[in-house]
């Protein structure tokens, strides 16, 4: 709600980093549907691929685990949550399916996120769909193990008025055009954290909402390839920018900046860049995925698992990647580090 005070977002200091990432932001979604249209089949796997690593990263951020087999089956609906972890993950599943299926269709209300935040936790019995009744505080903890406050989040007490008043400056400022979106949506998530409105669940939630708006916004990436697992791979980056744009904040007089630069530049820019070469790399799948393979491993800097390259050759079986992978080996290209997948 702060960054949404009058002017404040407008009189937040835009370098030319930051400027260009939009212009490329800009460019990659006019290039969006060209990506979408090209195998259309291999792209379905994509989707589903982001799917279950978006489930999985986003809840692995929270410590909120499950064996890749599990998550993959819970993702297509082929078993039921057999414990706290899988609920959890299960209710994820839901919220992500309904924001892919229908997120121009959705109003974007505090009982709109009520509602979401009721069936992340449908599963489970838990707070689900109701804000926090007790004031709560971002924590974090040493290496010698003790703790020490981050952040102190808006009380429990003035959440709902601050629910309300940030969505009603966010959809003004939307619906008029004043600002753009690109610098919107990461103000509304930077907000949503340092509200912090539930006693759980609040990390998934805004990671949850970056695809709603995002979706809204026509930026699409996020079907294809998993924000959230960007997110878990940039975690130190990720609280470090949060913490630098959170500070002040209570005053009024936190910087966006360090925010804009990590959601827009290391995130959303590196998704679309990502998306590019993995379309790249399924169009010349028909009758070249050894050369898939291949120029995979070439671009793997440091040690990698066969994880990782099923990660970016979803259309290939782990049979072949095993084949590629011994010949390159015998061929003293490769170097065997052990059982790592």
């Amino acid at each position: 709600m702060n960054s949404f005070e009058a002017n404040f977002i407008e009189r937040q200091p835009i370098t030319q980093p930051l400027l260009q990432t939009i212009r490329l932001l800009g460019e990659y979604k006019g290039k969006q549907d060209l990506f979408k249209q090209q195998s259309p089949q291999s792209l379905a796997t994509l989707r589903q691929l982001a799917i279950v690593q978006s489930a999985e990263s986003s809840n692995r951020i929270e410590g909120i685990t499950a064996s890749l087999e599990r998550i993959r089956k819970l993702v297509a609906e082929k078993t039921i949550p057999r414990d706290r972890s899988e609920q959890e993950i299960a209710g994820y599943r839901d919220v992500l399916n309904t924001i892919h299926n229908s997120s121009m269709h959705i109003p974007f209300t505090p009982n709109i996120v009520l509602q979401l935040h009721r069936d992340l936790y449908q599963f489970s019995v838990g707070q689900g769909g109701r804000w926090k009744t007790v004031d709560n505080e971002i924590t974090e903890t040493r290496p010698d193990g003790t703790q020490f406050i981050r952040f102190k989040p808006v009380s429990a007490a003035a959440t709902p008025d601050a629910m309300a008043y940030l969505h009603q400056r966010f959809n003004y400022l939307w619906e008029s055009g004043q600002v753009e979106p690109l610098l919107l949506i990461p103000s509304y998530v930077l907000d949503f954290l340092c509200i912090h409105p539930f006693l759980d669940g609040n990390g998934r939630m805004a990671r949850l909402i970056t695809l709603l708006l995002l979706y809204r916004a026509g930026y699409e990436v996020g079907r294809f390839i998993s924000l959230a697992k960007i997110v878990e791979n940039t975690k130190e980056s990720y609280y470090d920018t949060l913490y630098q744009s959170s500070q002040n904040w209570h005053q009024k007089q936190h910087s966006l900046l360090p925010w804009y630069s990590y959601f827009l530049g290391v995130v959303l820019l590196s998704a679309y860049r990502e998306f590019e070469q993995r379309v790249g790399l399924v169009a010349s799948s028909k009758g070249a995925k050894t050369a898939m393979v291949l120029e995979v491993i070439n671009h793997l800097s440091g040690d990698f698992s066969i994880r990782d390259i099923q990660d970016k050759c979803p259309t290939v079986g782990i049979d072949l990647i095993r084949r590629i992978l011994r010949q390159e080996k015998d061929a003293d290209r490769l170097v065997s580090l052990g059982q790592r997948a």
